[in-house]
């Protein structure tokens, strides 16, 4: 068991959840204003997507990266900063006998212009998703090949920012300690996502599985989606790791009440602290994950 948690807060995501919580930040500075409650609920870290301000829906644009984080560090409220690379790497394939007719929900670009924002901004932890996945019942795959992730690895690791690799499924964890082993990643940080359709299901017996896989030494966290979300945290502690929530993975505190941020991560600390551990501030974050301090 894990005594001593990181929690990082997941606080907008990609997905089509604006209009299904009005706690769902979108602009900017609402997701600068979510990262502050966050933090003040007792985050470690607070996992940073954007949108269009206009439409809510998922953006690469690095300006509203820059804006968020510029507004969360002027707050001057300390928190650990993790930005997505996963945005970028959307396919929809054609329907039916039509597979090269790529539908409206394609956004696919190359694994360096996925890190641009990264580049410009420098954050103390981007992600890396580790794999190809089949993401839905529909004709919509996330893409992120071998070469692509390994010259996304190495970009990251030239820019001196944390890598935190993102494993959506077995393979992808079999990836991520390839990396390991070519030397392209240095002390990297592990997430097991659970529970996405299809990739690996939110249950004990498969994250034991993935953490009995985990190269030693390094510092890994657990999440499930939706109503798997709390248990999995828990899961992970009992495994040693350390937790992710947020309204990015789960909409719901408890059936049929919304959540905010700040409630999700006050529900983590509760189940920290009832565990017998307690959550690390982010100074202490950053000395167990090696962090620098930036600026």
């Amino acid at each position: 068991m894990n005594h001593d948690v990181i929690i990082t807060c997941a606080l907008t995501g990609a997905g089509d959840t604006a209009g299904k919580n009005s706690a769902v930040p979108v602009t900017p500075a609402q997701i600068a204003a979510a990262a502050v409650e966050a933090a003040k609920a007792g985050a470690t870290v607070v996992h940073c997507h954007v949108r269009n301000p206009e439409t809510g829906k998922a953006s690469r644009d690095p300006a509203l990266y820059r804006e968020v984080v510029e507004r969360i560090r002027e707050t001057g409220v300390d928190i650990i900063v993790n930005l997505t690379a996963g945005m970028g790497g959307d396919l929809e394939i054609g329907a039916g006998e039509h597979p090269m007719s790529f539908g409206p929900g394609t956004d696919l670009v190359g694994p360096l212009e996925r890190l641009v924002h990264v580049e410009q901004l420098l954050p103390d932890i981007c992600t890396l998703d580790c794999g190809t996945l089949n993401f839905g019942d529909g004709d919509m795959i996330y893409v992120s090949t071998p070469a692509a992730l390994r010259a996304g690895a190495r970009r990251i690791t030239e820019l001196g920012v944390k890598a935190e690799l993102e494993i959506f499924d077995t393979g992808h964890l079999w990836f991520a300690k390839q990396m390991i082993h070519e030397g392209l990643l240095k002390d990297p940080l592990i997430q097991l996502c659970l529970g996405i359709p299809w990739g690996a299901p939110a249950d004990t017996t498969t994250m034991k599985a993935m953490v009995d896989n985990l190269p030693p030494g390094l510092v890994w966290a657990g999440f499930g989606i939706g109503r798997a979300q709390m248990p999995m945290a828990a899961q992970a502690i009992l495994l040693g790791g350390h937790v992710r929530v947020g309204l990015e993975d789960n909409l719901w505190l408890d059936r049929g009440v919304p959540a905010t941020n700040g409630s999700l991560v006050e529900r983590a600390v509760e189940i920290i602290t009832r565990l017998g551990a307690r959550p690390l501030t982010p100074a202490e974050g950053r000395i167990k994950m090696n962090l620098g301090r930036r600026v």
